[in-house]
This record gives structure tokens, C-alpha cells and sequence, in this order.
């Protein structure tokens, strides 16, 4: 039984869900469940909660008919065991449902079934197609008229030397199907000509890489008396930290209701906060490459991919591993074992000072941080996502890329301008990772405004006669035609999220910063099908009023969608933003060039931003941290 309106799904109310549809007559054996996600209640439900009363919990299920390929869309109330409404889905106007997981194995059936793709595989000299692995990949929208309605996935071939060896190694260039579901048949195949599959193996497990190091020292971490934080439930508090966890099928980990102790005010931060989307466009031109441009979680759904983390490999430290429950293709509950990984760790100085008109006398403090996190693999990609929590009241978000890269092939030696021949004939193509960070702020309070803050020079006169004064520039984002944001290098460019009706001691409004990483937004040219269904890529930031029915930056089902959705159409003109409930939608990542050292397995790479308070505190909160013991630092000089 849930306790608070935003508790995570239980499985009991995912059976419920179910039954309801079921005895509605809405849905059957036959049935698929491609999306099962809490229905979250508006931000006044949320505050005026009270411990010990009654919650309405209702879900927003989607439903998928397989032998037609028709999609429906119920929310459905499991308190009161009814079906609020109900809704057939478009597919040209509304998109796809996302990928069901069996749907990748029947993909694949297919796709291996097709005379077309069996002679074009045999004019290549492969007869023996058992070790073949034909990948399912979400299908795109490019207004093809034959595609039009329909369930699509396209599939590329990749060859195994035996089952356990890295697909990817192998790619069958020059091939690619478009597979109707619904129909179980290929579409159309395009077939380019051969080209030689590289025969180099790309393993990297420890029996395939030669002796591993031996001069690597134990570096172990404990915590003798447990760890400083305390979860009880989904509450989890930790050094003047509080917050909700959560966890959904579709983005993965959520955190709601952030807050943080100042003196006997528990004051709020944000009221919601996830990874809501990340775009993967690859810069391929070839016919059977141009359409790749992964939408990972509306199209394949993040949280349903999440690993079962293991101690000393995934996280390291004092843990508390967390479990997850979601639906499966059956709306039956699946339990994701140790999907959530809670640790400390530490994190270098703090602050310090050297006092040199004090007989040198110094203090410092070491800065510790809570890690909140999760692992997800799409495919080739693994991703890794981090919440840091730090004891001077900043947040950190940090995505880590790791996994495999996604390759295609070329006659060895061959430059393509568009990729990195990583192996003799293997080419990892040109991409893009296009994060979307959902932030819900509730800066002490709801009514928030964004302001830009640029640094800039002044110009050389009387008022600056050394022409050395710099100042801040600051525009408050006031419409919704004001949206979309650039970050800009050059000026230091950050984004203060303020609450006009609370101010500090130096009677400023209180404010958090949002400090962006930047990198170059979608590189796709604009009318492109990427650019219409990647919007949000376009901008660093999107700021829009909050709306229940804005749930992701790219809308509600981006599979095979037109695009025009999600922060595009919700920043047209006429929509106030100033000191009102809103949704920070922050866009950042890498443009992947490959190198070779991203070969066979990539070390991660990183990306994220930062938000820091800014004048929220009236001093620095993290003063009254004690000086390290326990021989961790001496008596003098600490």
C-alpha cells in the first residue's frame, strides 16, 4: 500500500491496472503494455499531502494490439478500480508506442526469414546465418508514404564469430531492412553492394586482452559505523539533504521534492527531477545509415533496461542497493533487482584558509558527497547516471558513456570524413549523445523565474578609465517565445533560477544557479527529420510553465513520430513565465568523434552540469562541518 502520492509503482498496482482494462473490456490475453507509468499528481496535491491520509493513485497506461499494430492510451484510476478514460492513438499524429522487448526477437525472426536478405547475405559469401545478430533500431519518421500507420523497426547485420563473441566487430555493411511488425514481413531492403565484413575480433573480456596488471595495490573503503545517511522508505535524508526516490520504466531514476535544512527550515529546491530524454543521431550519409538517430528513452525506455548493480564493480563503498518495479510486455510486475545504488564518497577539500597574519594557524574540511544512481544499457551503449548531493548545498547531474560504439565497414584504409577507422576496415561513425535533463524547480517555493546571466565587459571611459570592470548581464526568460536557450562560452553564460517573493539577507531574491557543460547542440541540419523530432537538441534550455501534460521534451510517444512535439510546440508566444510554477528542460552532451582508444570497450566519458546555490543560503551552510579524526588528519594544521 502506497503512503504518499508519489511513491513508486507497487506491483499490486500494476496487476490492478490490468484487471481493470481487462474487466473494462479494453484489453485481452492478445494484449501487449509497451508503457505503465504513476499518473504523478499536480504539485498542490503533492504539498497539501498530509502522513496517514487516503491517496488516489492513478496510472497512464499504453496499450498495444499486435495483430493490428494499434496503440491505445488509458489512465486508469487503481484506488477506485475504474478507467478514466481511454483514447485510440494515431500513429501518424500521435507516434508509436515504444519498442516492446519482444518485439527485438521477433525482429530479428524477421528480418533472417526474408529471401532478400538471405541472397543478399549469400552474395556476400555468408551461407550460414545462424551467428548472424540482425539489431533491431527504432525506424524514425522520414514521411515515407509506404510507411505511413505502420509498426516499423529497421535492422542492421552484424556476424559472431560464436555466441558470446562482440557482434559489433563484425558489421555486414551496405544492408539494412525495414520490418513491418504488424505485417511480420520486410518492408523493403537496401542493399548498397558488399563489402567486406572486418575479421578482426573486437573481445575484451580479461581471457582475451593478456596477463592483467599486478601492481595495483587493495584500496579499500569503510565506513565502520554505517553510512550517514538514512532511508526510510523512499525517504532518504543525508546531511541536511531530503528527497523522495523514485523510479519509472521510462526515465529510470526520479528524484522528487529536493529540499535542504537551514536551521529549522526545511527549504525546497526542486520538486522533480529526472533524465527525461537522450537523443543518439549518428553524421553516417550512407542509404543504409542516414535514418539512425536513437531516441533511448521514449523510443526504447531507460528504466525498463536498468542493470542489477553489483558491489566493488558497479559502486564501491558503504551501499544501499534499492529495487525497482515495473511492468513487463504483460502489464505483469517485474522486480529490477539492485537497480538503485546509494553511497558516499569522498570528494576532496571543501574550503580551507591559511591564515598568514595568524602564525599561519589553518583550518580546512574535507567535502563528502551522497551518490544517487543508476546503470542502463541500450544496445551497444552503456549508461551510467549520477545525482551528487554535496554538503555545501550544490547538486551535480554526471552522465557516463561507456559500452560499445557503433560500427560500420569499410575497405581497409579507407577515410570517410564522417567516421574513425578504429580496427583495419572497421569505421565508428560520427554521433551525437543529446541528454535532456528534466528540472521541476520550487526555489522556496513554486513561483519561480529564470534569468540569464551573462559576464561582460566594460567599455574604457571615465567610469573605467583601465578598461578592466567587467559586470553581469541579466535577462529574465519573461515568454514562452523566449524558450529556447543558447549557451555561450564566451560570456560565461548560467541560468539563475530565482523566487521573486524570497529574499536573502542582502534583500536579493534567493536563487539556485543552473551552470551548464556546453557542447554543440544538434548538428543536423535544420528541416532535417532528426532536427523536427529532436527539437529540444536544438537549445542548451528549454523553460516552459509547468503543465501536466508535459511530461517529456520530445512529447509522449516519439516512436516514429513526425516531431514538432514536446518543448517545440510549447513555445510558441503569449505564455508567461515570470514567478510561476516551471519546467527546466537543460540539454547537454559529447559529439562523439571515435578514437581508436574507444576500441573494443570505451572508457567512459562524461558529461553534466551543475546547480549552485546562489544567494540562497546568507552563508556559506557548510561552516559547521567537524575537522576530520580518526588519524585521517593531525590535531595541528587541520
Amino acid at each position: 500500500m502506497t503512503s504518499h502520492p508519489l511513491d513508486p509503482l507497487t506491483a499490486d498496482e500494476i496487476t490492478t491496472a490490468r484487471t481493470v482494462l481487462e474487466d473494462a473490456g479494453l484489453a485481452g490475453e492478445t494484449t501487449r503494455y509497451p508503457l505503465v507509468l504513476l499518473d504523478e499528481p499536480d504539485r498542490h496535491t503533492v504539498t497539501t499531502h498530509r502522513p496517514g491520509h487516503p491517496v488516489a493513485r492513478r496510472l497512464r497506461v499504453t496499450l498495444l494490439e499486435p495483430a493490428t499494430g494499434q496503440g491505445h492510451e488509458a489512465l486508469v484510476d487503481v484506488t477506485a478500480r475504474t478507467v478514466l478514460t481511454h483514447r485510440p492513438l494515431d500513429p501518424e499524429a500521435d507516434g508509436q508506442p515504444p519498442i516492446l522487448f519482444e518485439e527485438y526477437e521477433r525482429c530479428d525472426a524477421i528480418v533472417k526469414a526474408d529471401p532478400g536478405w538471405r541472397k543478399a547475405m549469400a552474395d556476400r559469401g555468408i551461407t550460414d546465418t545462424e551467428l548472424a545478430v540482425c539489431a533491431p533500431l527504432a525506424a524514425g519518421n522520414f514521411a515515407i508514404e509506404e510507411e505511413r500507420g505502420r509498426r516499423m523497426l529497421r535492422s542492421l547485420t552484424f556476424l559472431r564469430c560464436e555466441t558470446t563473441d562482440n557482434a559489433f566487430a563484425h558489421p555486414v555493411a551496405g544492408l539494412v531492412a525495414d520490418v513491418d511488425l504488424t505485417e511480420a514481413r520486410v518492408l523493403r531492403l537496401i542493399d548498397t553492394g558488399p563489402v567486406p565484413v572486418p575479421a578482426e575480433c573486437g573481445r575484451y573480456e580479461p581471457q582475451f586482452t593478456g596477463p592483467s596488471r599486478t601492481d595495483l595495490k587493495p584500496l579499500d573503503i569503510t565506513q565502520p559505523d554505517g553510512p550517514s545517511f538514512t532511508l526510510d522508505g523512499t525517504v532518504l535524508t543525508w546531511q541536511n539533504w531530503q528527497l523522495r526516490l523514485d523510479f519509472n520504466a521510462r526515465e529510470g531514476l526520479v528524484l522528487h521534492q529536493i529540499a535542504h535544512r537551514d536551521g529549522d527550515r526545511l527549504r525546497p529546491i526542486l520538486h522533480r527531477a529526472s533524465l527525461a530524454e537522450m537523443a543518439v543521431p549518428y553524421a553516417d550519409p550512407d542509404a543504409t545509415r542516414n535514418w539512425v538517430c536513437y531516441l533511448d528513452v521514449g523510443e526504447y525506455t531507460l528504466g525498463r533496461n536498468a542493470n542489477a548493480l553489483r558491489l566493488g564493480c558497479d559502486c564501491l563503498g558503504e551501499i544501499r542497493y534499492v529495487d525497482a518495479v515495473v511492468a513487463d510486455d504483460h502489464c505483469a510486475p517485474q522486480t529490477l533487482p539492485n537497480a538503485i545504488c546509494i553511497h558516499e564518497e569522498d570528494h576532496g577539500l571543501l574550503w580551507k584558509h591559511t591564515n598568514m597574519f595568524a602564525d599561519f594557524a589553518a583550518e580546512s574540511r574535507r567535502s563528502r558527497r551522497l551518490v544517487i544512481s543508476f546503470i542502463t544499457t541500450l544496445g551497444n551503449y552503456d549508461y551510467a547516471f549520477y545525482w551528487y548531493l554535496y554538503q555545501d548545498g550544490t547538486i551535480e547531474f554526471e552522465a557516463k558513456s561507456t559500452g560499445l560504439v557503433q560500427t560500420t565497414a569499410s575497405a581497409p584504409g579507407e577515410h570517410t570524413g564522417h567516421a574513425t577507422e578504429i580496427a583495419p576496415g572497421l569505421q565508428a561513425p560520427f554521433h551525437q549523445h543529446l541528454f535532456c535533463a528534466r528540472l521541476d524547480p520550487a526555489v522556496d517555493g513554486h513561483a519561480n523565474t529564470v534569468e540569464e546571466i551573462d559576464v561582460v565587459p566594460l567599455p574604457t571611459g571615465p567610469d573605467n578609465p583601465r578598461g578592466n570592470a567587467f559586470t553581469t548581464r541579466t535577462t529574465p526568460v519573461a515568454d514562452s517565445a523566449e524558450a529556447g536557450r543558447l549557451a555561450d562560452t564566451t560570456t560565461g553564460r548560467r541560468w539563475a533560477i530565482t523566487n521573486p517573493a524570497a529574499h536573502n539577507r542582502m534583500g536579493r531574491p534567493v536563487s539556485y544557479t543552473l551552470v551548464p557543460q556546453p557542447g554543440p547542440t544538434l548538428l543536423a541540419r535544420p528541416g532535417s527529420a532528426a532536427a523536427r523530432r529532436v527539437g529540444y537538441g536544438t537549445r542548451h534550455l528549454w523553460v516552459t510553465a509547468t503543465r501536466p501534460e508535459r511530461r517529456f521534451p520530445d512529447g509522449d510517444y516519439p516512436n516514429q513520430h513526425p516531431g514538432g512535439a514536446g518543448v517545440l510546440a510549447w513555445s510558441r508566444p503569449g505564455e508567461s513565465l515570470l514567478a510561476t510554477e516551471l519546467t527546466l528542460w537543460h540539454t547537454f552532451g559529447p559529439t562523439h568523434l571515435p578514437r581508436l582508444e574507444d576500441w573494443p570497450i570505451m572508457p567512459v566519458d562524461r558529461c553534466g552540469f551543475t546547480l549552485r546555490p546562489t544567494g540562497f543560503f546568507d552563508r556559506n551552510p557548510a561552516l559547521d562541518l567537524p575537522a576530520e579524526g580518526g588519524g585521517h588528519c593531525g590535531s595541528e594544521g587541520c
